[in-house]
């Protein structure tokens, strides 16, 4: 499977820098066409914020909670948003490079064009999400949570999923052929349709009870 056309972020050059807490000078919580650089905004808690045409780097958004969030057209560069919770958002034309996403909760959230490049978003759920449209390159998603996911044109390139759990989730037209893995949760339905390497259809087979002659 080639990459798919992923569209990029369109955010303004030379955006104005703001301190993270301009969200609240709005009536609704609202962040547009700005950057945020070098903040530490730990725990944070938004409900039903708006961000759009927003840059973020060297920002630290752990355990912060932006239920119900709408982010359109942003980048993070060098962020850490470890358990962080975007829990029901809505994401699109989103960049995450070279950050941390570890514990990261994108539970049925809607993810458009979205790529992560070179990023740790290990033990993170994406669960009940739906994600069109979007890559993992050079990234790893140990132990993350796939389960009842709907995937399409997503790309997996040199990506870590080791004990990834794609219960309840097709991989028709999923791509794992450049990824690494000593073990995957995932039901031989699933798997119809998936594309692999020939090293990984021999782990696959035993997964299935097959023993296979050399």
């Amino acid at each position: 499977m080639s990459k798919p056309k992923i569209e990029q972020p369109k955010l303004t050059p030379n955006l104005e820098e703001v301190k993270f807490d301009a969200i609240y000078l709005e009536e609704e919580p609202q962040l547009m066409e700005c950057r945020v650089c070098d903040e530490q905004v730990d725990g944070t808690e938004v409900d039903k914020a708006y961000l759009s045409k927003v840059g973020f780097k060297n920002v630290s958004f752990t355990s912060s909670k932006f239920h119900h969030i709408d982010l359109t057209d942003a980048i993070f560069e060098s962020c850490n948003l470890s358990n962080a919770s975007f829990n029901k958002g809505i994401i699109n034309r989103v960049i995450f490079r070279d950050c941390k996403l570890l514990g990261v909760d994108f539970s049925e959230c809607n993810l458009g064009n979205v790529c992560f490049e070179n990023c740790d978003v290990n033990l993170s759920s994406f669960a009940d999400a739906r994600l069109k449209q979007v890559s993992f390159d050079h990234s790893s998603l140990r132990s993350a949570n796939y389960y009842g996911c709907k995937l399409t044109k997503v790309y997996f390139n040199d990506t870590d999923i080791n004990d990834v759990d794609f219960t309840q989730t097709s991989l028709k037209g999923i791509d794992l052929s450049t990824c690494t893995y000593e073990r995957i949760n995932v039901t031989f339905p699933s798997l119809q349709g998936c594309e692999v390497s020939p090293e990984q259809a021999i782990g696959f087979s035993k997964l299935l009870g097959l023993k296979v002659k050399s």
